[in-house]
């Protein structure tokens, strides 16, 4: 009797382990989203501040932001979107796991679309890269010239890109609250600078995350 039970009790537990060694193989194949999710937003990251689909080079503290925003976009709708398509083709996969499948796959699904659209863009890129040198350039001639003593020697140099062809460029002074800005327009075949009368700095006036400021 007392053998009868503990053969009993032994299956029963050679069956519990099995059925927790399977939830725990479902539960590992599943578990790829997160992990995805934090490998790529930081390439997803870098890819927006070297290669943008779209306008000029932003910071990499503005780009991380970007990704991260949209990586939580894509995570709030890719798993009710993409967990029907991953069942029909997988019924035996639980719910919970397919969602998590979509979700990965959402997530890697953006990472190329982002890398895609910047190899796309990297000729205007270019262009984009250019005119900032230009423009920054032409600030420093005039700054060297126009700058109060307290500035001088330029030093704390810090770009703002608030159009496509206008350029903030400010220079640290003695007061943190006041700097040196030229204001630079690129639309016309030479470069326009004036002395910006407003003296707050850049990252007061466009936030320090604008993925507008290219510099500082």
């Amino acid at each position: 009797m007392a053998h009868s039970e503990t053969v009993s009790k032994a299956a029963e537990q050679r069956e519990g382990f099995a059925v927790w060694r399977a939830r725990l193989r479902w539960r590992l194949s599943g578990a790829w989203m997160w992990p995805t999710f934090a490998v790529l937003v930081i390439a997803d990251t870098i890819i927006l501040a070297r290669l943008p689909f779209a306008g000029g080079r932003s910071s990499l503290w503005g780009s991380l932001i970007a990704a991260g925003l949209l990586n939580v976009i894509v995570i709030a709708v890719a798993p009710r979107v993409g967990v029907l398509a991953i069942r029909i083709r997988r019924p035996d996969l639980p719910r919970e796991i397919a969602a998590d499948r979509a979700g990965a796959f959402g997530i890697a699904a953006l990472c190329a679309l982002l890398l895609i659209g910047g190899l796309a863009h990297h000729g205007a890129l270019r262009d984009s890269d250019r005119v900032a040198a230009r423009a920054v350039g032409a600030a420093r001639v005039f700054a060297a010239h126009r700058a109060p003593a307290r500035y001088l020697p330029l030093h704390g140099e810090d770009t703002w890109r608030p159009a496509p062809d206008v350029f903030r460029t400010c220079w640290s002074g003695p007061n943190p609250t006041r700097d040196f800005c030229v204001i630079v327009r690129m639309d016309e075949p030479v470069p326009i600078k004036t002395v910006d009368p407003d003296q707050r700095p850049n990252a007061t006036i466009a936030g320090a995350d604008n993925p507008g400021r290219i510099g500082g």
